[in-house]
């Protein structure tokens, strides 16, 4: 807009000068015309250098920074998932107006996926019956994302959606084609419409679901350590979401079905660690990660087996550390860049390692997860333009 408004006035001037020299030229005859279009062919050039340099200014705001580089144009890409077999990642957008963007990470392109022109619905009754119908495409925030491969190049995308409604919207990811194409197929609605945060799937499709702030409390409560939610459960027939008993947790944020099903992990932000629990018995906790150095946000597994995570640093002397409940000024905490880190997490151990670390970078921070596709790890963020990618070749 800057770049627009500036141009304007430049050919505002042009235009003046143009005017001026021609005044001058019709009062002044017998001068000669070399002159004046010497003068003019100089604006022309002033102008034409002028743009090239906006231009060029202009894509530096999208330039590399470091070992990361950028696509510019994704809003608010909270989660990131990759359809399986493809070069497809599909990134939610966690802002009113924001859609669900389609990014080609070998062309490092991206274009909105839905609702786009022509939003698809066919329900399934037989599952999701209870769902009022298909939501609002022009009131839709997307918010966690997970993806449960199927069969004949098909997927069950499942979303966290918010805007009209808070509910699991269910997604069949249709990626025999060119390019994916999305159609809704059901929705669950969570429980006295609670915002839920994140979403995993098991193969009789059952769902899981984190609901980090329960009605009446606070995020500054949450990552201050309050037990503010925790994890919910439906499954095909039951008429809605159920909490997990012994799930309660400060800020229950990413959620992750271990292979064989017979666990589950969750991230908890105002708890700072990453937790298993037993699907049989959740009340008693399995395993633990140390305390983090950072604030774990969404939680997926990768192609390795391992658990990935990421979030901003607890600790930093430029924005300050984080504190108690006392020191909490989320609003500070959103807008102050923070170094940030994505980890690897062995289920099994609950040992970690770092998988990308970078300091601070202005336009690019509340980061929120990694998502390793080949020999690159992809990174959103909760609030932002763009998506992080960088070569995992260069992690030390």
């Amino acid at each position: 807009m800057v770049l627009i408004i500036t141009l304007l006035e430049i050919l505002v001037w042009l235009d003046y000068t143009w005017v001026s020299l021609t005044q001058q030229r019709q009062l002044n005859m017998n001068r000669s015309d070399f002159s004046f279009s010497t003068t003019m062919a100089l604006l022309l050039l002033f102008l034409l250098i002028f743009v090239m340099a906006a231009a060029e200014a202009a894509e530096d705001e999208c330039g590399a920074v470091g070992d990361y580089e950028f696509i510019c144009g994704p809003i608010s890409a909270e989660d990131l998932v990759l359809v399986p077999g493809t070069k497809w990642i599909i990134a939610s957008g966690m802002t009113q107006g924001a859609s669900i963007t389609l990014i080609d990470s070998q062309q490092k392109s991206w274009m909105k996926l839905y609702p786009a022109n022509a939003p698809r619905a066919v329900q399934d009754m037989e599952t999701y019956g209870a769902c009022p119908g298909s939501p609002d495409p022009n009131n839709f925030i997307s918010h966690g994302l997970h993806l449960r491969a199927g069969k004949n190049g098909h997927s069950t995308l499942y979303i966290v959606g918010h805007g009209e409604r808070e509910a699991i919207e269910v997604f069949d990811v249709d990626a025999s084609g060119a390019k994916p194409v999305l159609t809704w197929t059901g929705c669950v609605m969570t429980p006295d419409g609670m915002a839920a945060n994140s979403v995993t799937s098991l193969s009789d499709g059952s769902l899981l679901a984190t609901i980090p702030l329960q009605t009446g409390r606070t995020i500054d409560e949450a990552l201050g350590g309050t037990i503010t939610g925790g994890a919910y459960q439906w499954s095909p027939g039951d008429e809605g979401f159920e909490m997990i008993q012994g799930t309660e947790l400060p800020y229950a944020n990413g959620i992750e079905v271990s292979a064989d099903e017979q666990e589950f992990y969750i991230a908890t932000s105002g708890g700072f660690k990453v937790i298993a629990y037993s699907r049989s018995n959740p009340a008693r906790q399995l395993r633990a990660t140390e305390l983090l150095t950072f604030i774990p946000d969404n939680l997926h597994m990768g192609s390795d087996g391992r658990l990935v995570t990421a979030g901003m640093l607890i600790e930093d002397p430029e924005c300050g550390n984080w504190g108690g409940p006392e020191a909490v000024d989320f609003e500070q905490f959103m807008t102050c860049p923070r170094p940030f880190v994505v980890v690897t997490i062995d289920p099994q151990t609950m040992e970690y390692k770092d998988l990308a670390t970078s300091a601070a970078i202005q336009k690019f921070s509340n980061i929120t997860m990694g998502l390793q596709v080949g020999n690159e790890i992809w990174i959103g963020t909760f609030a932002g333009d763009r998506v992080a990618y960088r070569s995992l070749g260069e992690v030390e």
